[in-house]
């Protein structure tokens, strides 16, 4: 039998500075059964730092052609996509030729600098591409702080990334790998 998704519920408030977006989210996130804690977080995470009003999470793990979030216009064209962990070339130029604004949001030490290294040539003709990191720390630390009913407040000033959970505070610090200050 198919194990099925586990349900949390999140109220996430965000103050981002850098942006001046101030606002709270009422989520339901499903957690694929193969997706981890630290996964999940950093799914959140992402979401935080590039909350907008038709912003949403995806199928993400549960198809291979959706990033785990996007925001498409209302006449549906795919404007942004956001995707987690280590995609390969091939999926990368794919969502750079399907989305105007495509962001990676890569983690997990020193296997995520291998795959750059790997692959940071081949996306230099991608100017609507990103791609930021995420200390195995940070997200090993939010990752321990997953429960089914969570309050997360994220802070965003000057790059700085302040993430409360459930009254406990992990400090982030992602690193640019790839960034385009036109998009």
């Amino acid at each position: 039998m198919a194990q099925k998704a586990t349900i949390h519920k999140i109220e996430l408030s965000i103050s981002d500075m850098d942006r001046h977006y101030y606002e709270t989210h009422n989520l339901t996130v499903a957690k694929h059964p193969s997706e981890t804690d630290e996964r999940l977080m950093v799914r959140i995470l992402a979401f935080a730092l590039n909350a907008r009003e038709r912003l949403e999470f995806s199928r993400g793990l549960a198809t291979d052609d959706e990033p785990d979030i996007w925001q498409k216009s209302l006449s549906g064209e795919l404007e942004f996509w956001v995707a987690l962990g280590l995609p390969s070339e091939k999926i990368v130029r794919q969502s750079c030729g399907k989305a105007n604004e495509v962001i990676i949001y890569c983690y997990g030490g020193r296997t995520a600098e291998m795959w750059w290294e790997k692959l940071k040539n081949s996306t230099t003709r991608f100017d609507n591409l990103q791609v930021i990191n995420f200390s195995e720390e940070n997200t090993r630390e939010l990752g321990k702080h997953v429960s089914r009913s969570m309050k997360v407040q994220v802070n965003i000033q000057d790059g700085d990334v302040m993430v409360g959970v459930n009254q406990e505070i992990v400090y982030v610090t992602p690193e640019k790998w790839k960034y385009n200050a036109a998009i």
